[in-house]
């Protein structure tokens, strides 16, 4: 039977809870910036103490190497009920260029049915959600219907380099039946979506370096390597032109698409005019003999994110560069290994690096394997049957090429596979100028969370029952 009176509570809280998310949002949690290491630790007080208003006294900062980690636990409901754990992170994306914003990053407000400022859909206002709805819950029953654990990073948006070895120090901690991450996406504001695989992902960055400082290009060009002119050569040795990479190995473990995995993709609606509007790209690009789509979700990438040589400022300088830089990340996909490639990506550097140059290739901190969800799976299930309550309509399956490290982090300390339960949009400007929340999609999360746990609670009655018969 489900409780009704949490979610009339939720709905008398509406305006209190828009406050605090903008609050929330006010705090500059900036994870990729060493400044912004106080705003970080300042957020990750934030959470705690807003747990504790909403009834999880068991909450608390613990420490790693770089950025701290929320932790927060219920846990009396009783013998025999199961755990769900549930994941986010507090950490943003730096705001800048800062006039592109209409309104400035950390000073949210609320225009038209949205939440701006950054931060608000990643991962703010979805991490909140499931805190405001366990609050309901205890305010008004006193009890959870399920035990709940939280664990919320502050190191997402840098690749969560510590978290490997915090969950290798907290796995006791950690040990759950379900485990559910706020972060993630709805196909869109009328459409669920259950997203079944992510990418994996390594970041790294290549070095070419030739004479000793910055040289008259009239006095030694032609006469020694130009670094910028190598980088280029390098990098165009890594894809052919039609978008296949070209690193010996890269694909060794790639599992090939099956028919049903083609056709499950394909039962997706895409519009490719919509695609392209979106990204204000001309046309599309990429591997021959994969759809769009099949190229998004289900196969590895390799892309420049920047580049770096020689005079960057207004006007002219007539110099030959002392070293030339390019950051690249690739997309990693089921069964590829991140270790494996890098080792590919530096044997193909050595091999191919120009004559009178000499090249370095630097791992960054973005780093995670791919993760997946097998058919089928109790929660996955439990989820898709939760979001056909909330939106009336059947959850989509889907992958996405973005990637959370944590996730398969996780799942392999714990034995237990996480199910993506965010409820952000593409559309909502993650990563960029004017990011947003729809309010709409805020109310949403916090009644799911609420469905979901008293979900949970049923599926286990009714396996204890059926394993008793």
């Amino acid at each position: 039977m489900i409780d009704e009176n949490w979610q009339a509570y939720l709905q008398d809280r509406h305006n209190a809870d828009l406050e605090d998310l903008l609050d929330f949002i006010r705090i500059p949690s900036v994870s990729a910036r060493p400044d912004h290491m106080p705003e970080v630790r300042r957020a990750a007080g934030w959470v705690v103490n807003r747990m504790k208003i909403a009834g999880i006294s068991d909450a608390e900062i613990l420490e790693t190497d770089a950025h701290p980690v929320v932790f927060g636990s219920w846990m009396s409901a009783g013998p025999g009920k199961p755990t769900v754990m549930i994941y986010g992170h507090f950490d943003v994306q730096p705001a800048e260029p800062f006039d592109l914003w209409t309104t400035p990053p950390f000073e949210p407000e609320v225009r038209d049915g949205r939440v701006y400022g950054r931060g608000a859909t990643d991962d703010k206002g979805n991490m909140l959600a499931p805190i405001l709805a366990v609050e309901a819950m205890l305010k008004t029953t006193g009890s959870l219907p399920v035990n709940v654990k939280f664990l919320f990073e502050g190191q997402e948006e840098i690749g969560s380099p510590d978290m490997p070895k915090f969950v290798e120090r907290y796995a006791d901690r950690l040990a759950c039946d379900m485990i559910f991450s706020a972060d993630g996406l709805q196909w869109a504001p009328d459409q669920p979506q259950l997203v079944e695989a992510l990418k994996g992902i390594i970041a790294f960055e290549i070095i070419l370096r030739g004479p000793k400082s910055d040289q008259h290009s009239g006095l030694h060009g032609g006469g020694i390597a130009n670094p910028a002119m190598g980088l280029a050569q390098l990098l165009a040795s890594m894809k052919s032109l039609d978008g296949v990479v070209t690193i010996d190995g890269f694909y060794d473990d790639v599992i090939a698409l099956t028919d049903d995995d083609r056709s499950e993709i394909a039962r997706v609606p895409y519009d490719e005019t919509a695609y392209l509007a979106e990204s204000g790209a001309t046309e599309t690009f990429g591997e021959p003999n994969y759809s769009t789509r099949e190229r998004l979700w289900a196969r590895p990438t390799l892309d420049v994110n920047g580049l770096t040589s020689g005079w960057q400022g207004d006007g002219g300088k007539t110099v030959l560069p002392a070293e030339a830089r390019a950051k690249l990340t690739c997309r990693l996909v089921a069964a590829q290994q991140p270790g494996k490639i890098l080792d590919a990506i530096r044997a193909h550097v050595v091999k191919h690096c120009p004559t009178g140059l000499s090249a370095e290739v630097r791992r960054n901190s973005s780093w995670g394997d791919p993760f997946s969800v097998p058919p089928g799976h109790v929660s996955t299930e439990i989820a898709a049957e939760v979001l056909e309550l909330v939106y009336g309509k059947k959850p989509f399956r889907t992958r996405l090429g973005g990637s959370i490290s944590v996730m398969t982090t996780l799942q392999k300390a714990t034995g237990v596979h996480a199910t993506m339960f965010g409820f952000a949009h593409a559309d909502e400007n993650l990563h960029a100028p004017d990011e947003f929340y729809r309010v709409e999609a805020f109310e949403r999360a916090k009644l799911a969370y609420g469905l979901l746990l008293e979900r949970v609670a049923k599926a286990y009655s009714l396996l204890v029952y059926m394993s008793a018969a």
